[in-house]
C-alpha cells in the first residue's frame, strides 16, 4: 500500500509504474488545468479507458476538497478566541482555492489507480 501512494504521489503509470500521467515534471507546483498524456510514453498504456471516464474523478476531488476545509477549521479556529468567527471562512477560501490545481491531479490519479487492473 505505501508503494502504491509513493507511485501515485510520483505521478507513475499505473500498468509500468515507469512512464508519467500527466506532462508536467512536478505535479503539486502547477497551476492551471492538467495536461494529461493520452496513452504512457512508456508501456503504451491507455489512461482514459471511455469518454467521460474521469467523471467520477469529481467525487473523489469533492472528497479532497471537503476534507481539506474541515482539517483548515479546525487548524484555524485554534488561532481565534470566539468559536466561530467569521474570518475562518476567508481563511478556508484561500486554503481551497490554493490546493485546487493539486487536487484536480491527485484525484485524477487516485481515480487510475482505483480502477487499475491489480490481478496481473
Amino acid at each position: 500500500m505505501s508503494h502504491t501512494l509513493v507511485h501515485i504521489l510520483n505521478n507513475d503509470c499505473p500498468h509500468c509504474l515507469k512512464g508519467k500521467v500527466f506532462n508536467e515534471k512536478n505535479i503539486f507546483l502547477n497551476i492551471g488545468f492538467p495536461k494529461m498524456n493520452q496513452y504512457c510514453p512508456h508501456c503504451q498504456f491507455k489512461f482514459e479507458k471511455e469518454p467521460g471516464y474521469f467523471f467520477g474523478a469529481m467525487y473523489v476531488n469533492y472528497g479532497l476538497t471537503v476534507a481539506q476545509g474541515i482539517a483548515t477549521y479546525l487548524i484555524a479556529q485554534q488561532f481565534f478566541t470566539e468559536r466561530f468567527d467569521l474570518r475562518i471562512i476567508a481563511i478556508i477560501a484561500v486554503v481551497i482555492v490554493s490546493m485546487a490545481s493539486f487536487n484536480i491531479r491527485l484525484s485524477r490519479l487516485l481515480w487510475i489507480y482505483m480502477f487499475k487492473n491489480y490481478s496481473i
